[in-house]
């Protein structure tokens, strides 16, 4: 990678926070598609085990330099990985038999609100008002897209299985997004690479809970496509990519690019499976990408 590649992609935040989300946006209707092609506990399991093994090809002298440091916090390490990767991964794809795409896109854009809460709390991070501004302008985007552009349907709003076990996945990944900011202090690949493995360990159980339960689908030829593109994408790229985000802008401020998970989210629903593009689609986005130009300007005075 030359240094001019590395500072206009891999140092800017802006650019790889929307990567990341478009890839998670493309998550959830991969989500979707899994469905009926194999399990979602099998797809967390096999994900994983394809990321571990890339990775630690990938990175593996390095690794091994860097072992004595990881070793000194594989317990933090491993909580990290099985709430943040296991945890929240399994959550979502058993939310995807219950709910829709964008559902799932529409409350992972709750993330920026439990990571600004627990920054508050734990850390004491300052929340100035136009950061309110541009927490409350995404928030109302995203509510825009739940209620489909009325009032009323937003009123009657329930949580269903899928929406409820959705949530809990977002409280896992905001925890983890905190503990980003004193991760150990090694080099930004090794990290994930162990968190990986990790998961990998951690989700085998949940083949042999989906084996004992009967519910348990080897992939189709589909299925592999779908696993394929998760491993490398969401699960590989994004994960780096929001890593080094965080690592430059803080979690407070990387959060909010989630909101637009639920816009990529609903684009991808659009061109993939061929749902309606609306004025309320459109006027969500306007608030998403205001509120985070918002928050922006905020960071950048503060910084």
């Amino acid at each position: 990678m030359s240094a001019a590649f590395r500072n206009l992609v891999y140092g800017n935040a802006i650019l790889l926070l929307m990567l990341t989300t478009l890839l998670w946006g493309g998550n959830t209707i991969a989500g979707r598609l899994a469905i009926g092609e194999v399990s979602p506990l099998m797809v967390v399991a096999l994900r994983w085990v394809i990321v571990s093994s890339v990775m630690t090809v990938m990175v593996w002298p390095k690794l091994r330099v860097e072992w004595p440091l990881v070793r000194g916090s594989m317990g933090k390490m491993a909580l990290m990985s099985a709430f943040g990767f296991t945890g929240f991964n399994s959550l979502f794809y058993a939310a995807a038999h219950y709910t829709t795409a964008v559902n799932l896109g529409i409350l992972q854009g709750s993330m920026p609100m439990l990571v600004l809460l627990g920054a508050l709390l734990f850390y004491r991070v300052p929340v100035r008002p136009i950061q309110i501004l541009g927490i409350l302008a995404t928030m109302i985007g995203v509510a825009l897209i739940a209620a489909q552009g009325h009032l009323e349907t937003l009123l009657r709003m329930s949580i269903n299985p899928g929406d409820g076990l959705m949530l809990i996945a977002c409280i896992f990944y905001a925890g983890y997004t905190l503990a980003l900011r004193n991760r150990p202090q090694i080099s930004g690949l090794v990290f994930f690479t162990v968190l990986s493995i990790v998961a990998a360990i951690t989700s085998l159980p949940g083949i042999a809970y989906e084996a004992a339960a009967g519910t348990l689908q080897v992939p189709s030829l589909k299925g592999w496509l779908i696993i394929f593109y998760i491993s490398l994408g969401p699960s590989c790229l994004a994960q780096i990519f929001f890593m080094r985000g965080v690592e430059l802008i803080g979690p407070a401020r990387a959060g909010v690019f989630i909101n637009l998970v639920p816009i990529f989210a609903a684009i991808l629903a659009i061109l993939i499976l061929g749902e309606d593009f609306r004025l309320h689609h459109a006027l969500a986005l306007v608030l998403v990408l205001g509120g985070i130009w918002l928050s922006e300007r905020r960071g950048k005075g503060t910084a």
